[in-house]
């Protein structure tokens, strides 16, 4: 299989907009989890989110597109602009279908869901605008970024909730290995409005912590749940060949393998299928696993589900044999853009040689099986990353990075 080259990125995130102040503020530390001020949060179990700041669609995207777009695809529309210009690559200029877009979402527009529902039943059918029929759609964001940008390549959308960002870039890959060879992949997602956040409530998962700096805290003795956020990132992956002929900019890393699996039944006492995936990926990478120098984890911040991540990582590489990070909780987890903005920042890692803190950690709870950077950024010889994401429902997910060119 091809190992496509990354060679823009674009990223919207509630620490940072735009990959060079994302990247600054995750090796500072600094956070974008704070609470809610999207909506009135305050008759629900938890009021803490990762919010995207100061980002007013109006002034960032056409008018005729607002009417017809939920805010997660506005986020979408303007991190694909973001990556394209940073590939330096404008699809209009290719040829026809040389182009393909693969998002992922956990759900759709729900907050535009949620306000032409309020229409429905407060005013009547004839006061639900007919852009619901598309506008919540999961697909929406790979539809509207192909529309815009004059994407007729082979295009899909992916839909494993956490684990959907490194989904949708490894379905790209294939379709760059069967013949298309110019792909925008990722996810970004957002459902922080009333019903968005009923349905994450009622996972159980969702710490209800009011102070922000201790609602996630994955694999800390004090873990209680995750926070939610929004944005996520998106990858321009291109044919080494195809980029060399364009005289792409620059590259980032590689995609080396994937893989993904599936959770056993609830009750079976069978392991879970996080490190077979991790294996599964190396595998196809062609990598031994000490040749892995940092792990983005997928880090749930619910105890147990913490737990068996460090168990599969300290089987795969031993017990504290690779260092493990989690930026995500500068962020919150971002749905089906949470892996996505961990390849980003994985990619970054590479390049900069720096694995990015874990914020907030004081009293880590599997010291014994993992080596998580805390506190500050560590400068490490660093060739090969792996990122980890779990979905709700037993998605597992693993993808292997290289720095520069296989």
């Amino acid at each position: 299989m091809t190992a496509p080259v990354v060679t823009g990125l674009g990223v919207l995130s509630p620490n940072g907009s735009g990959v060079d102040d994302f990247w600054a503020a995750t090796l500072a530390g600094h956070s974008g989890v704070a609470p809610l001020t999207r909506f009135d949060a305050s008759g629900y179990p938890s009021g803490i989110g990762g919010e995207v700041k100061d980002f007013d669609a109006a002034e960032l995207l056409p008018g005729r597109l607002l009417p017809q777009t939920d805010h997660m695809t506005r986020l979408a529309l303007v991190t694909a602009e973001q990556c394209l210009a940073d590939a330096d690559l404008d699809p209009r200029e290719l040829p026809d279908f040389a182009v393909g877009v693969v998002t992922a979402a956990s759900a759709g527009g729900m907050e535009f869901g949620q306000r032409e529902l309020e229409a429905l039943w407060g005013r009547g059918g004839a006061y639900v605008s007919a852009y619901q029929a598309f506008a919540w759609f999961y697909p929406v964001n790979t539809g509207q970024i192909s529309i815009r940008h004059g994407m007729r390549g082979a295009s899909s959308a992916i839909v494993t909730e956490q684990a959907g960002g490194l989904d949708a870039v490894a379905k790209a890959r294939r379709h760059i290995d069967h013949g298309t060879p110019h792909m925008v992949a990722g996810g970004v997602d957002s459902a922080l409005c009333p019903w968005g956040w009923l349905c994450m409530s009622r996972s159980g998962r969702v710490s209800t912590s009011t102070d922000p700096n201790r609602a996630y805290l994955p694999f800390d003795v004090e873990a209680s749940g995750y926070v939610p956020g929004e944005g996520g990132a998106l990858l321009v992956l291109e044919d080494p060949r195809a980029a060399d002929r364009r005289g792409a900019p620059k590259r980032y890393g590689s995609v080396l393998g994937y893989a993904s699996t599936f959770d056993p039944r609830p009750g079976s006492g069978r392991e879970p299928g996080l490190r077979r995936a991790v294996e599964l990926a190396l595998d196809q990478a062609e990598l031994a696993p000490g040749d892995v120098d940092v792990v983005f984890a997928d880090a749930s911040g619910v105890p147990e589900l913490d737990r068996q991540e460090a168990l599969a990582l300290a089987a795969v590489f031993g017990t504290r044999g690779v260092p493990v990070t989690a930026p995500k909780t500068m962020t919150g987890r971002l749905l089906a853009g949470g892996a996505s903005l961990d390849l980003a920042a994985a990619l970054l890692a590479l390049r900069d040689q720096v694995v990015p803190p874990t914020v907030n950690i004081t009293h880590p709870a599997h010291g014994e099986l993992i080596d998580l950077v805390t506190d500050q950024p560590r400068e490490l010889p660093l060739t090969h990353a792996l990122v980890l994401a779990r979905g709700l429902g037993g998605f597992n997910s693993a993808m292997v990075l290289c720095q520069g060119e296989d």
